[in-house]
């Protein structure tokens, strides 16, 4: 079923030039797009020969460069680096294992990495250094997913690998199976239905935690529903006529598959049917353009397509019926989109032009560049963001953005964004400073001459409320004496109460 909110396929694009001379452009679009599997064969580039392993201290990112604006059906606010907006390349590993082909980010600061190679490496947070691996004999970690601690690998060979996450005194990864089973594949083999194994390569996963699901895309143009329970494959869909790239579940069981067909289709799970367990839903069209990349909010609210051409099409969920309508798209990449992110009011893209871009959300559904990250020689292939960092003041956002790229270089970023509303009560002179870093807490102890310090200041903070609330009885009492004369006193404790309840 179509969505008649989607934008029409017939629709032209014109560019409106950002700088002095206003020179118009044309755009034309091919249904010819570069197929996925060309990206992920494609060979490393890297900077130089000399390229160390561990490149620390990187460099600033150069300047954005002038990009353009255009009009239909929803304009975008594109504009050069955000003068409230600093940025900067934190970490930057080479390591021999080829290309960088997932990534995936879990909520206690573990950060995990698949490529070309057969491991999964770990890195921990804030320090970005290796803290564990994951072996295997199969090759090409093509896809990753972390749920709680469990940790579901994809790999070349169309098999997925999961392991148990263990913190006895140290970090360490326990392999629990393999999907398929062994026992399970011989016999849907010797049964003539092959329902377990895909028969293209695994292009994303993903994981409902509410329903106990993992779901699994690939070029095979299918998706298969996995239980976790006891890791069997209760479900087929033909999901797309072409190959999945990129697939998401929404924390209310909605799955959102995307595909070179030029189409992002929205799924439900439907309880009452056995023959038919997930239903489609609504197909949303992103023009003629293969859709690489899926993310959503954190609210859900939004769904964001990168596509081949560049752009990124994204489309709001509605007040009431909760239907997706298009809000437009986002331009500034200049080659296909491979990967996107979305963390509290940022979305991060990266693209096979070599750069990442990150992107406010403004509450209008306008979205502004705030900074362009260069660092990379070659494709961006996955991106994982999430908010943090070191010391940042209130009125700050700060955020780390994690890329992996087809030249073999891992980078860790670090953005931080000033909002133009500050609600601290302190003086301009003297800003008081918030600590975002890592789950990290910070104790202090008190001897001596400190103790009798802080014995004080103690006391004084106990005194405060006291001065406080006395202060705030007589100023109140003056009120109500000059505007309401003839109001009973208890009338009168009554609202002050009230009003001391809602300070």
């Amino acid at each position: 079923m179509d969505d008649p909110n989607s934008p029409h396929l017939n629709a032209s694009f014109a560019f409106r030039s950002t700088t002095p001379h206003q020179n118009n452009f044309s755009r034309s679009h091919s249904s010819k797009e570069t197929p996925f599997s060309n990206f992920l064969n494609s060979p490393p580039r890297l900077s130089c020969p000399t390229l160390s392993r561990s490149l620390q201290n990187s460099p600033i990112s150069s300047p954005l460069h002038p990009h353009h604006h255009f009009s239909p059906p929803s304009p975008t606010k594109l504009s050069d680096s955000d003068p409230q907006t600093t940025y900067h390349c934190a970490s930057s590993v080479l390591r021999n294992d080829g290309q960088i082909l997932s990534i995936a980010f879990s909520s206690n600061g573990l950060v995990y990495t698949g490529s070309d190679s057969n491991f999964v490496r770990v890195w921990k947070l804030p320090e970005f250094t290796e803290c564990g691996q994951l072996r295997t004999k199969a090759c090409r970690v093509v896809a990753l997913e972390v749920s709680n601690d469990t940790v579901y690998a994809a790999y070349g060979d169309g098999k997925i690998r999961v392991w148990r996450r263990t913190w006895d005194k140290v970090l360490k990864h326990v392999r629990l199976a393999t999907i398929p089973k062994a026992l399970g594949y011989v016999r849907s083999y010797i049964a003539g239905k092959d329902k377990t194994m895909h028969k293209g390569i695994i292009t994303s996963m993903a994981i409902n935690t509410a329903e106990d699901i993992l779901y699994t895309a690939s070029l095979d143009k299918t998706v298969k529903v996995w239980r976790i329970s006891d890791l069997k494959c209760i479900e087929t869909i033909k999901a797309h006529p072409e190959p999945i790239n990129a697939m998401i579940v929404a924390d209310d069981g909605v799955l959102y598959t995307a595909s070179d067909d030029a189409t992002v289709r929205v799924w439900r799970r439907n309880f009452c049917s056995h023959d038919q367990p997930h239903s489609l839903t609504v197909t949303l069209h992103a023009k003629y353009s293969p859709v690489k990349a899926l993310t959503l909010t954190p609210d859900a609210g939004i769904l964001y397509g990168g596509c081949t051409d560049g752009y990124i099409h994204f489309w709001l969920k509605g007040w009431f019926a909760g239907q997706l309508q298009y809000g437009g798209s986002i331009q500034g990449h200049t080659h296909a989109v491979m990967c996107l992110a979305s963390v509290g009011k940022y979305v991060v893209s990266g693209s096979a032009d070599s750069t990442s871009r990150v992107w406010g959300r403004e509450g209008d559904g306008q979205h502004t560049c705030l900074a362009v990250l260069v660092g990379h020689r070659g494709p961006i292939r996955c991106v994982t963001a999430f908010m943090g960092g070191r010391l940042v003041e209130d009125n700050e956002d700060s955020c780390t953005i994690c890329t992996g790229s087809l030249d073999g270089v891992l980078k860790v970023w670090r953005v931080t964004h000033k909002t133009l509303n500050n609600h601290s009560s302190s003086p301009p002179g003297a800003p008081t400073k918030r600590c975002l870093d890592y789950y990290e807490l910070s104790t202090f102890s008190v001897t001596g001459q400190s103790r009798n310090t802080a014995n004080a200041e103690r006391k004084e903070l106990k005194r405060r409320p006291k001065q406080r609330e006395d202060k705030l009885r007589r100023n109140w009492n003056a009120c109500i004496q000059t505007e309401l004369p003839d109001t009973p006193w208890h009338n009168w404790n009554t609202l002050f109460a009230l009003m001391k309840n809602n300070l």
